[in-house]
């Protein structure tokens, strides 16, 4: 299946999960289509203030899985659906999931350098305008653009 096609399905998938959720204070995080033929594997990620719980995931997968029957979303013949948490130290892409953790240690990699390194470690105190401002160390900021974030994570800490 070409790139931009699974790209199509994927954000109607997407719709079809958002509109599962309306109505719970259950978000969807993201979702992903791998694998082809019988093996393939539809994984939707949600979370919720307070965390995930079984009965959550249940409810998502119900609500979706009779969505994604209704309209056939996923063209061939079967797939697996997992719905599941994205756990403890779960991916941070969009400007809503930094929203979420500020206050929280994340773990970034940039694009380019800044202050000389390409990696950094420390609580998020803020997000604007398209800026994280971590702090590596106490009392010192690093502002980092979310055009040059590669990735990023919350960092749990036990």
């Amino acid at each position: 299946m070409p790139a931009v096609e699974t790209t199509e399905i994927v954000n109607r998938i997407s719709e079809l999960a958002e509109k599962s959720a309306l109505g719970t204070p259950i978000e969807i995080v993201e979702v992903q289509l791998r694998g082809a033929g019988k093996a393939r594997l539809l994984r939707v990620y949600i979370d919720k203030p307070g965390g995930v719980t079984h009965g959550d995931c249940e409810l998502i997968s119900e609500r979706l899985g009779k969505l994604l029957d209704e309209e056939d979303a996923v063209p061939g013949e079967s797939y697996t659906l997992e719905v599941s948490s994205p756990g403890l130290e779960r991916k941070l892409s969009r400007p809503r999931d930094f929203e979420r953790v500020i206050g929280q240690k994340i773990r970034v990699t940039v694009r380019d350098a800044i202050e000389g390194q390409t990696r950094f470690e420390g609580k998020l105190t803020g997000f604007a305008e398209g800026t994280l401002e971590v702090e590596t160390v106490p009392q010192h900021q690093v502002r980092v653009p979310l055009d040059q974030v590669q990735k990023a994570n919350v960092k749990f800490e036990w």
